[in-house]
């Protein structure tokens, strides 16, 4: 019989716990990253219907999707990230899972753009506590040679949550009130609202409520059957030993490894852009091609985010097989695929037929997604045990900040400043303008509202190709990142 204390001193050689209880703690995380991602981008998917209900522009639907979140997301992670250092971390995911998931049902009862904002704070604030301590937690469950491989299944939950947002949020979105309080009424629980006016009620709104409120189970599942493992369980005997770590000497160890920065430069970038992308990904697919909600969602934005899914698994995978050849794959492979991925992009956002643009933009996707679990396994890769989650959750201040806090208002403001000039061309400036093209008590001739639907198409589409030619620049970071990650590693690279 094997003593605890033998197993800790094997734990570099087999993990915490069981093979199969690892994998379901391993699956559950990723649920829980999923539904961290279904609430994240509801909002996205409903995007075009809430622009039009508070008549936004593109700017400020840019800066309500973005910044706000942002922000708090940064603000909350490291003081989340350090407590977890020192507490619990299971308990600590419960808490955030509850807290966010009742803020995400809370959006569909915003009143107009500032409640909604406010809402959108608190699931930030919740979400802030996911990914640092999820991440330490694996980082104990795997052995180092394990977890590129099990960062990338874990980092499957942000395009998986994509996919649930669109087959979930998009239907629900498209169903008008009162055919949502028939469906209830069929299964028997219109009782539980008693006489509410089902058919004053948008879709949207609808949706916020049913993909939220879900998640105070999931938290309670997580509560009740994951372990605390002890920390630095999976590491080798003679590493640092796991005691608590500072801010100040988590920083200092960090402040010596380039490669994390310069990964962290590049997960910002691809961020910047693939936040920029989703929050408008779905009103470009309205525009331009004319889909509803719904078909936007489920033929595009759900099978999209499937194969987002897949190129997270190949990312992971691929990384594990190369770096017995190149130890430096977790950096490299990043590389290529956004590289790569950037003529796809572009050329999807300006082809007419609609079954070319669904496959190079799932080739973009899958090559784009490929970096997703080699950021989390370079920024834990390079700190010992001590400091994993700080460091995650430094990394996720970055991409964050720069990514969701940037992106979506850039592809905003720079399809603003697209659509003025294609109204400029057409000689309509500077009479018209984006938002009174949007205002819904707004007096237009049929040709100033045609010309203003073909200028607010091609301003999105222009924006969102000036935007995916950031990934050159991600691609060149993951490259400098390659340059000194063997040496900044903590454990050896490409090692059996």
């Amino acid at each position: 019989m094997t003593t605890h204390a033998e197993g800790a001193q094997q734990g570099h050689l087999t993990g915490y716990g069981t093979p199969l209880y690892r994998n379901y703690v391993l699956l559950l995380l990723m649920a829980v990253y999923t539904l961290n991602f279904i609430d994240r981008t509801l909002i996205a998917v409903v995007a075009q219907p809430i622009i039009e209900s508070f008549q936004l522009t593109d700017s400020q639907w840019g800066l309500l999707y973005g910044p706000p979140f942002a922000i708090f997301y940064a603000i909350m992670g490291l003081p989340i990230a350090l407590w977890a250092d020192r507490s619990n971390r299971v308990k600590i995911i419960t808490v955030c899972i509850i807290l966010w998931s009742i803020m995400t049902a809370l959006c569909g009862l915003a009143a107009g753009f500032i409640s909604l904002l406010l809402f959108r704070i608190g699931v930030a604030i919740g979400e802030a506590g996911c990914t640092p301590p999820a991440n330490s937690i694996i980082g104990d469950y795997f052995i180092a040679r394990k977890r590129a491989t099990a960062l990338g299944i874990y980092s499957m939950g942000v395009t998986l949550g994509g996919v649930l947002a669109n087959v979930f949020g998009g239907p629900i979105a498209a169903m008008q009130g009162a055919d949502f309080g028939v469906w209830l009424n069929g299964l028997g629980l219109a009782w539980m609202f008693g006489d509410l006016n089902w058919a004053a009620i948008e879709g949207w709104r609808i949706a916020f409520v049913v993909v939220g409120l879900p998640g105070v189970l999931v938290a309670l599942i997580v509560l009740w059957t994951i372990k605390e493992p002890p920390r630095g369980y999976s590491d080798p005997p003679d590493s640092a030993p796991a005691a608590k770590a500072g801010w100040h000497e988590a920083y200092q160890e960090l402040k010596q490894k380039p490669s994390f920065w310069w990964m962290a430069m590049g997960a910002s970038m691809v961020a910047f852009v693939g936040y920029g992308l989703i929050s408008f990904q779905a009103p470009f697919l309205q525009r331009e091609h004319g889909l509803s909600v719904r078909d936007a969602a489920i033929n595009f934005g759900a099978p999209l985010s499937l194969l987002a899914a897949i190129g997270t698994f190949l990312g992971g995978y691929l990384t594990e097989r190369l770096t017995q050849r190149i130890p430096t794959a977790m950096a490299l492979v990043p590389a290529v695929g956004l590289f790569l991925a950037t003529p796809a992009y572009v050329a999807a956002f300006f082809i007419e037929d609609l079954r070319i643009v669904f496959v190079l933009w799932g080739v973009a996707s899958v090559l784009h997604y490929s970096y997703l679990g080699a950021q989390y396994n370079i920024g834990q890769g390079v700190v010992s045990n001590r400091s994993r989650a700080t460091a995650i959750a430094v990394l996720l201040i970055l991409v964050s900040l720069i990514g969701n806090g940037v992106g979506p208002y850039f592809v905003g403001f720079m399809s603003d400043y697209f659509m003025s000039s294609e109204l400029a061309k057409a000689g309509l400036a500077p009479e018209l303008t984006p938002a009174l093209c949007k205002a819904r008590d707004a007096v237009l001739t049929d040709a100033q509202t045609a010309a203003c639907a073909v200028a607010n198409s091609s301003g999105l589409k222009w924006a969102m190709a000036v935007t995916v030619c950031w990934f050159l620049v991600a691609a060149g970071c993951f490259v400098m990142a390659a340059r000194t990650l063997k040496q900044d590693f903590v454990a050896q690279l490409g090692a059996d």
